[in-house]
């Protein structure tokens, strides 16, 4: 019998990467293309929906008659286009290409702290803030600030995963995940009116919806008759190969760690329900998943949404805004060239550690508050920065080995921050699976193990390390039908889990620094703004 693939998309933030993955949840094929950013303003970052499908089909190209189904995830960002499904540009250049306005673009605070204000009854969902990384205060901002050369002319607003999915299929059905998590949608009562009135956004209304979406399915639902014969030839695949609804980066990463098959690691989660688990997704930014079988509001964590991930399972997502982004490295003159400079710095820390090394301590002296682009959790502040405390004058290569450590720690202490607040709101997560870029870096992997170590904590990884592409594979995979749920095919084979550091004493004096930072930077912050 001949074998059978399945392709996962998944755009991130910088770049667009495809996989062939066979049944059994191996990588056979992958291949990568870099997307464009522009950023015109300050707290603006956009992109262009044709380029990135452009590369979608140039990362796809694989010629073969075995690819059953077709997945996408992209980052949620928001695609802007007219009544012909045109772009309409998002900037105040007018350049029409530039339609996306990207995850990571903050320039809509003012919108959604007005939107917060409202206390209205969806931001139960958000953990009680509504951020400017979801869409209602993007669309409020671009009616706000564009109304003749972006919104009047506006006909269709996709979150970047539903637009791949229409671009692929012609369906404007959207995932239950983007609408769920970034739009304010509840099923199964859908929409609530009254909050797009009391927010002034009562135009979207119109047309039952039709602008934002009126039609939804699961993640991994078939999508009209799949690939139409235009996608299909862009992609280099057959018309009509199935194609599943989409689902938002993180949660594609998330859907690859979660559900893989444990039996025989002696993990703490093994005998336990999927809800005794926690996914983080680390890349540009990081996400913390876990899922349960009943609501759970966990204050400043966004959720609980129902199957927004896992169907007839309800969601909280933690998070930090800017993990991959938050490096010291360019502040500091770097003496070597050709070497990855982490896997340097990672090696120079283990020197300075000397045998046996005891790296953790050599960042007792330097404190990091990493929320350089905000607090998306639990503090759900956007407004915050980050701060270094201790800092010498010199700028040595001990120097950076010692702040970039620095930096791993206070990360790891927020991903600590997260689970304190997701446990006090009834989760018993027994073990971490990670997955995502900065998980390939496994300093960071073990300091988060060493974080979180005060509740026995293993850290797992895939063993398949592209989990995210996985997760997009599993959604074709669903929509081939050759699958019946996302729960049977989500198992995917484990590589090892990480032992604990012996460090937990350390960290709690480093965790008070951490907690103690935030509160002098409170009062910083409450001090200006009375001046």
């Amino acid at each position: 019998m001949a074998e059978v693939y399945y392709v996962g998309v998944d755009v991130g933030t910088a770049s667009v990467r495809a996989a062939l993955v066979t049944r059994q949840g191996l990588l056979k094929t992958t291949a990568e293309e870099p997307i464009t950013i522009w950023k015109p303003q300050p707290e603006h970052y956009v992109q262009s929906s044709t380029e990135i499908w452009q590369k979608c089909c140039s990362v796809v190209k694989v010629q073969s008659d075995q690819v059953r189904g077709v997945g996408f995830d992209a980052t949620c960002s928001l695609v802007v286009l007219d009544e012909s499904f045109q772009p309409v540009p998002v900037t105040q250049d007018g350049e029409h290409h530039k339609n996306v306005v990207m995850w990571m673009d903050h320039r809509a605070a003012e919108q959604a702290d007005r939107i917060t204000n409202t206390g209205h009854r969806v931001l139960n969902r958000v953990g009680g803030v509504m951020s400017q990384e979801m869409q209602p205060p993007k669309l409020l901002w671009l009616k706000e600030n564009l109304k003749d050369s972006c919104w009047n002319k506006a006909a269709h607003f996709f979150d970047l995963p539903d637009f791949l999915s229409w671009k692929a299929t012609g369906s404007t059905t959207r995932s239950l995940c983007t609408l769920v998590c970034k739009w304010t949608y509840c099923p199964p009562a859908g929409w609530d009116p009254s909050f797009w009135t009391i927010v002034g956004l009562e135009d979207l209304l119109e047309n039952n919806f039709s602008k934002i979406g009126s039609e939804t399915c699961p993640p991994g639902s078939p999508l009209a008759g799949g690939l139409t014969p235009q996608a299909a030839a862009d992609l280099g695949l057959n018309p009509g190969t199935a194609v599943g609804a989409s689902l938002i980066d993180a949660h594609a990463g998330g859907l690859g760690v979660v559900g893989a098959d444990v039996q025989g690691f002696d993990l703490p989660c093994e005998g336990w329900p999927i809800t005794s688990r926690m996914a983080m997704i680390c890349g540009t930014s990081t996400c913390h998943m876990a899922i349960s079988e009943q609501p759970r509001i966990v204050p400043g964590v966004w959720g609980p949404y129902l199957s927004a991930m896992v169907p007839d399972l309800w969601l909280n997502e933690g998070g930090q805004s800017a993990t991959g982004r938050v490096f010291f490295i360019s502040h500091f003159r770097v003496p070597f060239t050709g070497a990855d400079v982490y896997s340097y710095l990672n090696s120079h820390l283990a020197q300075m550690a000397g045998s046996p090394p005891d790296v953790d301590l050599l960042g007792s002296s330097i404190h990091v508050w990493p929320d350089f682009h905000g607090n998306r959790s639990p503090l759900a502040d956007p407004t915050l920065k980050g701060m270094v405390i201790g800092l010498p004058l010199s700028q040595t290569v001990d120097d950076l080995a010692r702040l970039y450590l620095a930096t791993l720690q206070a990360l790891a202490l927020g991903t600590r921050h997260i689970l304190e607040s997701m446990k006090e709101a009834g989760y018993d997560i027994r073990t971490l699976f990670l997955c995502g870029g900065l998980s390939k870096n496994l300093l960071f992997v073990q300091i988060q193990a060493s974080a979180t170590g005060m509740w026995s904590l293993p850290v797992v990884l895939p063993d398949q390390s592209e989990a995210v592409l996985v997760g997009a594979a599993v959604l074709g995979a669903c929509a081939s039908q050759d699958y019946g749920t996302i729960q049977v095919q989500s198992h995917t084979h484990l590589l090892h889990h990480v032992s604990i550091l012996d460090s937990f004493i350390f960290y709690d004096r480093k965790y008070k620094v951490f907690l103690q930072l935030f509160s002098h930077q409170r009062e910083y912050q409450a001090l200006m703004k009375h001046r």
